[in-house]
C-alpha cells in the first residue's frame, strides 16, 4: 500500500507561481509512475502531468505545457510540480497519484484508472 501526502498549495495571484510537493511511502518508489491530477468545482477530474519511474520522461496536459514542470527525486521518494504563470482557471484541488509500472521508462496512460493510489489533495486558488 502506497501513501501519498501533498503539500504546497495555497492562494496566489494570477501570474504567480507555486510549487507542489508529494512524498510517498509504503512502496519501492522507482516502480511507480507518479503524477498530478486536478479537479475544479463542478468539473471533471483532469490529468495534469506525469513522470516515469526513472524520471527520464514526462507528460504534460496541453493546458499547462510551457507553464508547469514535473520532477522527481527518487532518493527522497518525492515528486514536485512547479507551476508558473498561474491563471484563475488553474484553481482546483490538486491530487498526487501513483501507478505501478513494470517498465520504468513508460508512463503507460494518463487516465484516472491508470493510477491506483491517490493523495488527499491540496487546494490551489488563483485570484484574478
Amino acid at each position: 500500500q502506497v501513501q501519498l501526502v501533498e503539500s504546497g498549495g495555497g492562494l496566489v495571484q494570477a501570474g504567480g507561481s507555486l510549487r507542489l510537493s508529494c512524498v510517498a511511502s509504503g512502496g519501492t518508489f522507482s516502480n511507480y509512475v507518479m503524477g498530478w491530477f486536478r479537479q475544479a468545482p463542478g468539473k471533471e477530474r483532469e490529468f495534469v502531468s506525469a513522470i516515469t519511474g526513472n524520471g527520464y520522461s514526462t507528460s504534460l496536459a496541453d493546458s499547462v505545457k510551457d507553464r508547469f514542470t514535473i520532477s522527481r527525486d527518487n532518493a527522497k521518494n518525492a515528486i514536485f510540480l512547479r507551476m508558473n504563470t498561474l491563471k484563475p482557471e488553474d484553481t482546483a484541488v490538486y491530487y498526487c497519484v501513483a501507478g505501478r509500472r513494470a517498465d520504468p521508462w513508460v508512463i503507460g496512460g494518463t487516465g484516472a484508472r491508470d493510477y491506483e493510489y491517490w493523495g488527499q489533495g491540496t487546494q490551489v486558488t488563483v485570484s484574478s
